[in-house]
């Protein structure tokens, strides 16, 4: 297809059948990454269907849940000639190869802002026998910047999937089939939120955070983009537990109350004994986990925090102390069993409304770069707080607040699918 200039591309049937594939042409010189077979296209999910722009030609794109597809789009034939007649190849990247997708923009010195949207990159894992830095991005243009976003989204859910312990608390499966169930049958599920702030500055919403080894293993793997999701988080979790440490802290927590109303704890009303209930634990801490909801994964059957519910107004507060290696590894593996993980002298449960995590010493014990030496993060003298799998610097108390029923999602009570 001639270049010719480009203009806003068309976006396209979002969320449609799949349709007949329109007939091939010469195959596109790009991804010599790609493997060499295919995912089954049949029987897949299709997420979104667009038209980009992949190397000099307007492709058809299909996003599915196991693969991005495109072909080059045909023009008309003239009838009759048989030149037209020839074949152009389907090219595919499976998801799982793919570790990172940005926004490609232009910039210009004046420009104060983002700059003019271009299209997506997407950035792939090099196969062993490959070694050119050029073959590990893949561009898809498209000047329409709403088409961009759309498609830009579902990526980032995409790869956000093996963290999205929400989805999973909800459906018991990340699955969109039985999300897009949920929202048909018209099931809402009331869900409790966290806010996470700090010397009274909001920070952000979350439903579950972890301190100390959570949080340091994510900071690693963070440093590794350029591996598979997969890779890079048993990379950082082998690493870390290699140079254990724990952190000094200090952690006071509010019990949760039972009793009181929900409606009354959603609106803030005052308490009248309310700083008389606070409670103080100091140490030396392994890993600190504070859950809102029950956080089931694929690790973790059970839940990272069996023991809470999606909406009762609770957290859940896990601590390990400091202990061996060999001990608190034994604890992670009760995590991928039906046993109970915090059957160990070294964990203590809380249930809780409201923490606080103060760390008592300026500089973190572990660095993701060097093998020895201070942990410094990029930010300076922070503390790396896992939040929902996204990674949180902070350099000072972090205050943690369960907001009861908070939000409305599409989805179904799960507490009876949790093994006892």
């Amino acid at each position: 297809m001639p270049r010719g200039k480009r203009g806003g591309r068309v976006s396209a049937l979002e969320g449609c059948r799949e349709e007949e594939a329109p007939p091939a042409a010469d195959a596109v010189p790009s991804v010599l990454w790609a493997s060499g077979q295919q995912p089954e296209a049949a029987a897949e999910q299709i997420l979104l269907r667009g038209i980009f722009e992949i190397g000099r030609d307007s492709c058809d794109v299909v996003l599915s849940e196991r693969a991005l597809r495109w072909q080059p789009i045909q023009p008309e034939r003239p009838t009759g000639d048989s030149k037209y007649d020839f074949l152009r190849k389907e090219e595919f990247i499976e998801l799982k190869d793919i570790f990172s997708v940005k926004l490609k923009w232009r910039y210009s010195v004046k420009q104060q802002k983002s700059g003019t949207l271009l299209g997506i990159t997407l950035f792939i894992c090099l196969r062993k026998e490959q070694n050119k830095l050029k073959d590990s991005t893949l561009d898809l243009i498209n000047f329409s910047e709403d088409h961009c976003d759309i498609w830009f989204r579902q990526f980032k859910e995409i790869l956000a999937g093996s963290t999205n312990v929400l989805a999973h608390s909800l459906h018991g499966i990340p699955h969109v089939v039985t999300a897009t169930l949920h929202i048909i049958m018209g099931h809402i599920q009331p869900v409790d939120v966290c806010t996470f702030s700090t010397t009274g500055k909001f920070i952000r919403f979350g439903f579950s955070a972890m301190f100390g080894f959570g949080g340091r293993a994510l900071a690693l793997a963070e440093k590794y983009r350029w591996m598979s999701p997969n890779q890079r988080m048993d990379f950082a979790i082998i690493k870390t537990l290699a140079k254990l440490k724990p952190e000094d802290c200090e952690i006071s927590f509010l019990p949760f109350n039972s009793s009181q109303d929900l409606e009354e704890r959603a609106e803030g009303s005052p308490k009248s004994d309310y700083n008389d209930k606070w409670q103080m634990i100091q140490g030396r801490f392994l890993n600190v986990s504070i859950m809102a909801i029950p956080c089931l994964c694929s690790v973790a059957p059970r839940g990272l925090a069996p023991n809470t519910r999606l909406n009762n107004g609770s957290m859940a507060l896990i601590i390990a102390r400091n202990t061996s290696r060999p001990e608190f590894i034994k604890h992670l593996k009760r995590y991928t069993s039906v046993k109970n993980q915090f059957n160990f002298p070294f964990v203590e449960t809380y249930t809780v409304e409201e923490v606080k995590v103060h760390p008592r010493s300026n500089i973190s014990g572990h660095n993701p770069e060097e093998e020895d030496g201070p942990y410094e993060t990029t930010s300076g003298n922070s503390f790396p707080w896992n939040v929902d799998g996204d990674l949180m610097e902070v350099a000072s108390e972090v205050h943690v607040r369960v907001h009861p029923r908070l939000i409305n999602l599409y989805g179904g009570r799960i507490e009876e699918m949790i093994p006892k």
